[in-house]
């Protein structure tokens, strides 16, 4: 049997983990799967009711490191998680995605000698200055099992020089639990509360730093969704950090006097019922790039780069960077009528058994 410490750190991690849990739990003769929660979301809305939401147990270890800056957070990470390490003697630790908590955990276990697998292993945005492509490079450079969500993700660890044999396309995991939820997500009222009605809004999440703590490039993405909002409402849950810098930026009456519509972060399962039945959704987020594919709904990707091209070339995602004009007139194609993509689909092993496969691989490995 083996003893796994399943690591999440920040809110795209709960989707990614808890169909691996789950399966986990399922096949108790295979797997002691334990969930080490590192807090780095430390607000309640952005991780406590995920757990509830996607149907897995309260974490064996909550870390509480909370918010800081990336050296003093990924320091905290790996001096509260060591000792976790040392006392459960894990025979593999489980990273996802490409957040601190997934480097700083894949650093302990290297220096400690113990096996790490990454999940979401071998997505490439090609540029530099995001701490994300930072801590994928890292985490993929040290790790034995390398579990990724397509084939261009295979490619690119081959060509840094990967043997094969670390390599294993498992599918995305993120669409577990996106086919796993929406049953459930329908008896959410979000859309009423709201006053919404399906096909009939646009969705938009922001929280990258470099969209949101430059005060240029936010006033222009703003600029932007205004336009849209003139057409109909676009909904806006709002990362803490994006909603200070509305109010440091002085963007505050901007946003009032738009169709822009801020409310506060939502659980996994009302988030989902809302963006799924939006007209369009205008993102920096990877994992949504990823779950408006799968969903078939269209996608602005509001950034200038993306680690996911598979959901541009086979999915509904379109990448327009962060210029007003350019956002604003793909939108308004979208709006009237043009279709994103003639040849859409889901692409391979996206459907709804990763964790499966990435159980599977652990088991044959060891």
């Amino acid at each position: 049997m083996l003893k796994i410490l399943n690591v999440v750190g920040a809110r795209p991690n709960f989707m990614k983990i808890a169909p691996i849990q789950r399966e986990m739990l399922r096949r108790e003769n295979d797997f002691t799967p334990l969930i080490v929660h590192t807090g780095q979301h430390y607000d309640a809305a952005m991780s406590d009711s995920f757990f509830v939401d996607l149907g897995i147990p309260a974490p064996d270890y909550h870390l509480e490191v909370g918010s800081a800056s990336h050296a003093v957070q990924t320091a905290r990470i790996m001096t509260a998680f060591e000792p976790v390490v040392l006392r459960e003697k894990p025979d593999w630790v489980l990273v996802v995605g490409d957040v601190n908590s997934t480097i700083a955990c894949a650093l302990v276990c290297s220096k400690l000698g113990v096996k790490i697998a990454h999940v979401e292993a071998g997505l490439r945005s090609r540029d530099r200055s995001m701490p994300e492509e930072i801590n994928r490079i890292l985490t993929d450079s040290i790790s034995d099992l390398l579990l990724t969500t397509s084939q261009d993700a295979d490619e690119n660890l081959r060509r840094e020089g990967v043997p094969a044999e670390k390599i294993n396309f498992v599918g995305n995991v993120m669409i577990d639990s996106l086919f796993y939820s929406l049953e459930l997500a329908k008896k959410s009222a979000v859309r009423e509360n709201l006053g919404l009605k399906e096909n009939r809004y646009a969705v938009t999440t922001l929280h990258r730093p470099s969209n949101v703590d430059e005060a240029g490039v936010f006033e222009n993405l703003l600029d932007a969704l205004s336009r849209v909002s003139e057409h109909l409402p676009v909904i806006f849950p709002a990362h803490p950090r994006t909603k200070a810098n509305i109010a440091k930026f002085g963007f505050a009456e901007k946003v009032e006097n738009s169709g822009i519509k801020l409310i506060d972060p939502l659980g996994y399962l009302d988030f989902l019922r809302l963006y799924s039945g939006a007209r369009l959704v205008l993102t920096d987020s990877g994992g949504l790039q990823e779950e408006t594919t799968a969903l078939g709904v269209p996608c602005l990707t509001l950034r200038e780069n993306t680690e996911r091209p598979i959901t541009i070339e086979m999915g509904t995602n379109v990448l327009v960077g962060t210029d007003s004009g350019k956002i604003t007139n793909a939108a308004f194609r979208i709006l009237s009528g043009e279709t994103v993509s003639e040849n859409k689909k889901i692409p391979p092993l996206w459907d709804g058994r990763a964790a499966e496969r990435i159980c599977n691989s652990l088991l044959e490995i060891n």
